[in-house]
């Protein structure tokens, strides 16, 4: 099995011709999309909060999705996630359909692919709104819609040895 090469969704945060690399934050405005990216490197929950600042925030919600050592009842070693090259361009429609809630200032969001191990960071979202209640909400709704869209299939390995292929087609 290949490592897959990180990738990003075009956008305005993109670094080069063909929007490949590293998280690159951008400011916040009303209602944007900061940052969007599937990548095989470490996710920083900070550059997310970082990217969604603004003066008018009065909220910043967070999240991560973090790999845990077990998954119903049978211990967990490892995952290994892969992405479908429409990933990012799928991950940043559903980050613009959440930026335009007119109550959200900025959205960021990060899916990792690779091999992760527990503790390991495999999603990043942040969102700032002026509102605790507004902030909670579209961040859910961030996490819940990447969860159910985003070509990214998530290989188990157990204690036991054995293993499954998690939202695999």
């Amino acid at each position: 099995m290949t490592t897959p090469t990180p990738i990003a969704a075009p956008g305005p945060e993109a670094t080069g011709p063909e929007a490949t690399g590293p998280e690159t934050p951008g400011p916040a405005v009303t209602g944007s999309v900061t940052l969007v990216a599937v990548l095989d490197e470490t996710l920083d929950l900070a550059a997310h909060e970082e990217a969604v600042a603004d003066p008018r925030a009065g909220a910043v919600v967070s999240f991560q999705g973090v790999v845990r050592d077990h998954d119903h009842g049978r211990g967990v070693t490892l995952l290994e996630y892969e992405g479908h090259p429409s990933a990012a361009a799928i991950l940043r429609e559903v980050a613009e359909e959440i930026a335009a809630d007119p109550a959200v200032y900025a959205v960021a969001v990060s899916h990792r692919v690779g091999t992760l191990r527990i503790g390991d960071v495999a999603l990043v979202a942040s969102v700032s709104t002026a509102h605790r209640a507004a902030a909670f909400t579209a961040c859910a709704r961030l996490v819940d819609e990447a969860k159910a869209r985003l070509p990214i299939w998530k290989r188990q390995v157990f204690l036991d040895g054995t293993e499954e292929w998690v939202n695999c087609p």
